[in-house]
C-alpha cells in the first residue's frame, strides 16, 4: 500500500508532455471502482457529474460538506491517486479556500482542479486575485506535507464562443499559465479549447503541463499527444454515457410486455 505522499508524487510524474495522462472522470465510489477496474492510473472527479448525481446543478450548488463526504467515499474505495474537482474552492477568500483544501487533503486527495471563474458571479478573477488563491492552496499543501497537484483551470475559452478563439485569448492564457505557475500551480487546464494550432501554441509556451477536455470536434487523443498535451480529461462525458445507457435500458424494460 502506497502512502498519500507517494501517490502525490506519482500523480505529478504521470504528467508527461506528449504522453498524456488519461482521466475518465467519475462521480461516486461505484464509478471510481469501475474505472479503477478498467485500468485507470488515476481517479479524477468531475464537479458537473458529482453535482448531477446528487440532483444539483454545477457551480458549487452541492454543499462543500456533501462534496467532501463524496470525496472521502471515493478515496476509501480505490487504491489509486485521486484528484478532485474543487471548482472555485467553495469561497472567494484565500483563507477559507486554504481551510477547505486542507480538509480535502486530510480526506486523502493528492490533486485538485481549481478554477478562476467567479462562482455565482460574472467573469474571471483577476490574475492577481487568482494567484493569491492559488498561493493559499499551495500553503495548504505545505502545511499538510502532501505535495498535491494543483491543476489551475481557466475558463477564458469556455466563456468565449469558439469562433472567437484567437491569438489574443491564447496570449491571455499563456499569461495566466505563467502567473499561476509562479504562484504554485502544477498544471494548467483549458476546457473549451479545441483548435489544434492554439493547443500546440499553448503547450509550446506555457511553463506547466497542459490539460484539455474531450469535447465534440476536438482533436483525437493521438493528435493531442502530438501537440504536446500532458493530461486529457473526459469531464462529464462518462456520466452522460452512463445515464444515456440507463435511460435506454429503462425504456426497453418499461415498454416490454408479458406474453
Amino acid at each position: 500500500m502506497t502512502t498519500q505522499y507517494d501517490r502525490a508524487i506519482l500523480l505529478k510524474n504521470l504528467h508527461v508532455k506528449g504522453d498524456p495522462l488519461i482521466l475518465f472522470n467519475v462521480w461516486d465510489a461505484g464509478s471510481a471502482k469501475a474505472t479503477q477496474e478498467a485500468g485507470a492510473k488515476v481517479i479524477a472527479t468531475s464537479s458537473w457529474a458529482v453535482a448531477a448525481a446528487h440532483g444539483c446543478d454545477d457551480g458549487e450548488k452541492l454543499s462543500f460538506a456533501l462534496a467532501l463526504a463524496n470525496f472521502q467515499r471515493i478515496i476509501a474505495n480505490v487504491d489509486l491517486p485521486v484528484t478532485v474537482d474543487l471548482e472555485g474552492g467553495y469561497d472567494p477568500s484565500p483563507s477559507v479556500v486554504q481551510e477547505n483544501v486542507i480538509k480535502v487533503i486530510e480526506a486523502g486527495a493528492v490533486g485538485i482542479n481549481f478554477e478562476d471563474q467567479i462562482i455565482g458571479g460574472e467573469g474571471l478573477y483577476s490574475i492577481e486575485d487568482q494567484c493569491a488563491r492559488i498561493r493559499a492552496v499551495r500553503k495548504a499543501a505545505d502545511l499538510t506535507s502532501i505535495p498535491i497537484f494543483i491543476n489551475a483551470r481557466t475558463d477564458i475559452f469556455f466563456k468565449a464562443d469558439p469562433i472567437n478563439h484567437d491569438d489574443s485569448l491564447i496570449k491571455e492564457a499563456i499569461l495566466r499559465a505563467s502567473a499561476y505557475a509562479e504562484a504554485g500551480a502544477d498544471g494548467f487546464f483549458v476546457p473549451g479549447l479545441g483548435t489544434a494550432q492554439y493547443i500546440e501554441k499553448l503547450c509550446r509556451h506555457a511553463p506547466i503541463p497542459i490539460n484539455v477536455m474531450i469535447l465534440p470536434n476536438i482533436p483525437s487523443v493521438r493528435q493531442l499527444a502530438s501537440l504536446g498535451v500532458a493530461r486529457i480529461s473526459y469531464g462529464p462525458g462518462p456520466y452522460c454515457l452512463v445515464m444515456d445507457a440507463l435511460k435506454e435500458a429503462g425504456r426497453k424494460a418499461l415498454s416490454a410486455t408479458c406474453e
